[in-house]
């Protein structure tokens, strides 16, 4: 069998047969062979090889070099795809995230539209215009209920005196003046309740005699005038024997100082 080598040096084969078309080239090659023995002999004894048919082609890079880059560039090729599949993919996975929502953002959205809606009505000025004759006319009934007192109311008994504390409004003060006949602290007493009565509407102010209540009879005799102060059915202030603080001769502003500093009445702009 022939070798590379022989392939490349052009030796013939051992079980080589020509054709009976080359018969007569025969003469040709054993001079042919002869000047390659020569040749042969020369560069063994030279030390050089004959020389090798030049190839004026071009031929692709496919040894194990080219393998590798092609391997390389194939991978290079993957990664770049591979990439830009993922950003694809990152960028609809966004798309997707913001467009889907669950069905209680859906109603929170929902409930966010009505309070806008509302409030673009509210800002209509036609509307807005109402809205505030409304809003006037309820302030306006709330002043007029609270401006249901005004005066010093007397009560007649214990039933009378036990309904004004505990059926009135919780958020209303009342102011019990607790007199005797005759007294003439008291009776200067009566006349202030009735001017502050006109100054504070929004407190109860009341009166009832010693003699319709429940009190022992020094009290009904040292013990008034006494104011007793109730809110949401207790009592808040508990003032006696007030002709020792004021005298029998006093005024309105005298009282009203007293009950300002106790921190029953607010202080009048």
């Amino acid at each position: 069998m022939a070798t590379l080598e022989d392939k490349i040096l052009g030796e013939k084969l051992h079980n080589y047969c020509s054709s009976s078309e080359d018969e007569g080239s025969d003469d040709e090659s054993h001079n042919n062979s002869g000047e390659e023995e020569i040749a042969v002999k020369n560069s063994e004894a030279t030390g050089e090889l004959p020389p090798v048919n030049s190839w004026s082609g071009t031929a692709s890079n496919t040894g194990p070099k080219g393998v590798i880059e092609d391997w390389k560039r194939y991978k290079q090729l993957e990664a770049e795809n591979r990439k830009e599949m993922e950003i694809e993919k990152i960028a609809l996975a966004k798309k997707l995230t913001l467009s889907v929502k669950t069905v209680r953002e859906e109603e929170q959205d929902k409930e966010t539209d009505e309070i806008e809606d509302e409030l673009n009505e509210l800002l209509d000025e036609e509307v807005l215009l109402k809205y505030q004759e409304k809003r006037v006319q309820e302030l306006v009934a709330q002043i007029k209920k609270a401006l249901k007192f005004g005066k010093v109311l007397t009560l007649k008994s214990e039933e009378d005196f036990l309904n004004s504390i505990d059926k009135e409004d919780p958020k209303v003060a009342v102011i019990m003046h607790i007199y005797s006949q005759g007294n003439m602290a008291c009776e200067t007493m009566d006349a202030c309740l009735n001017i502050l009565a006109n100054d504070y509407p929004t407190f109860k102010f009341c009166r009832i005699s010693a003699d319709c209540t429940c009190l022992s009879r020094r009290f009904r005799i040292d013990g008034v005038p006494a104011l007793l102060v109730y809110k949401s059915g207790q009592i808040i202030g508990n003032f006696v024997q007030l002709s020792s603080e004021f005298g029998n001769d006093f005024y309105a502003k005298d009282v009203q100082k007293f009950l300002i500093e106790y921190g029953i009445l607010p202080e009048l702009n």
